[in-house]
């Protein structure tokens, strides 16, 4: 007997629980599961019964990483320790999860003509720590861009096959760093885990696109994915190329990193790795649920009282009002019920209008970094 969990989100997420007796009783409170992950438990009765009952609601999910000042991640809290508002009011939290759960993983991969000397394979061993320190069941994909961007592997658990990508790439051409990122977020929105990032290897800024950078930031708001950078070569964070790869990463919940040198490059792809599995899963129903397209700017508090640590708190910006994208979740039954929708995906397309006005929403740098 099966009670199934669909979850269609960019976001919002059309949560589809499919459980017998909640025709006639309430949804019992939050509850936390051994798993770590705490939803609204079903009665043993209803999954006995097999009768279905579809119940749809409008979710916000997003990931949330926890660190003290020194950047160590803060484990073990419990969903009472988040407090979350949209727009500055406060949300009632209805999922969480904690648990070591694998990812979607895109690499996009700067193949231009400035990437010369010994940097691609800096990467492949910076590249090849990230993947022995991640969740084994991480599937990855691979795009590498210079005049163009190109999908070159879609959606492999197969390291080596993964890490041989780099000796197939030759260096030559420009940057078009907007249009790699975006061909990422497409591909990456077709992956089979809820939790999805992608990794972005540049040493310079975008010369090259099609798309602009107000076009290319909008699909990243909407997408839901986190973004990580990883800035090699001479440019510094303040130029005009690490700025872009900050803010990228900033309003995604993600983080940007510039190593001075091959042992920090690794170290870098090594916390990448870890924050993945060590991020928190949040989700609310919004208390003004309405489908505008509008803007909604998040905000995660975690309860001083409850870690001996200062905390500093990441997740994404916000998120559109009524966009849907192929975002999912896993949910995990509390109580020792039998697991409900675990793994369970859901493809579905991407509702993007590449003539939006991406200008109307942004942000100025200084509101990115708050």
């Amino acid at each position: 007997m099966k009670a199934l969990l669909f979850v269609w989100r960019t976001g919002f997420v059309t949560f589809l629980l499919a459980l017998a007796s909640l025709l006639a009783t309430p949804q019992p409170p939050l509850a936390q599961s051994s798993s770590g992950a705490a939803v609204l438990a079903p009665k043993a009765s209803a999954l006995e019964n097999d009768s279905r009952v579809v119940i749809s609601t409008e979710l916000v999910s997003f990931a949330v990483t926890v660190t003290d000042k020194e950047g160590r991640y803060v484990p073990g809290l419990a969903p009472t320790a988040f407090t979350v508002y949209d727009d500055g009011v406060r949300q009632e939290i209805s999922f969480f999860s904690d648990r070591d759960a694998p990812a979607s993983v895109g690499i996009v991969f700067d193949v231009s003509g400035s990437m010369t000397g010994n940097k691609i394979l800096r990467a492949q061993n910076a590249l090849a720590r990230f993947i022995q320190t991640s969740h084994p069941e991480d599937e990855y994909s691979f795009i590498s861009f210079s005049d163009t961007a190109k999908l070159l592997l879609d959606k492999t658990r197969d390291s080596e096959t993964l890490l041989s990508q780099f000796g197939n790439v030759r260096p030559k051409g420009n940057t078009a760093l907007y249009d790699a990122v975006s061909l990422g977020l497409e591909t990456i929105a077709r992956g089979r885990y809820a939790k999805r990032a992608l990794i972005v290897i540049s040493d310079g800024e975008d010369n090259h696109s099609r798309t602009d950078f107000g076009h290319v930031r909008r699909k990243v708001q909407e997408a839901g994915v986190t973004i990580y950078t990883i800035l090699i070569g001479p440019l510094l964070p303040r130029s005009n190329g690490g700025s872009v790869m900050d803010k990228l990463a900033t309003v995604s919940g993600g983080k940007s990193f510039f190593p001075r040198n091959d042992e920090k490059m690794s170290e870098d792809f090594e916390q990448i790795a870890l924050e993945l599995r060590r991020q928190y899963s949040l989700g609310y129903t919004p208390s003004n649920p309405t489908p505008d397209g509008k803007w909604h700017r998040l905000k995660v508090e975690v309860e001083p009282s409850l870690t001996a640590r200062r905390t500093i708190v990441r997740t994404r910006a916000g998120y559109y009002a009524g966009n849907f994208s192929s975002q999912n979740l896993s949910v995990v039954a509390a109580n020792g019920a039998p697991t409900i929708g675990q793994e369970t995906v859901i493809d579905c397309c991407a509702d993007e209008d590449p003539m939006a006005d991406c200008r109307k929403n942004e942000f100025s740098s200084q509101e990115l970094c708050r």
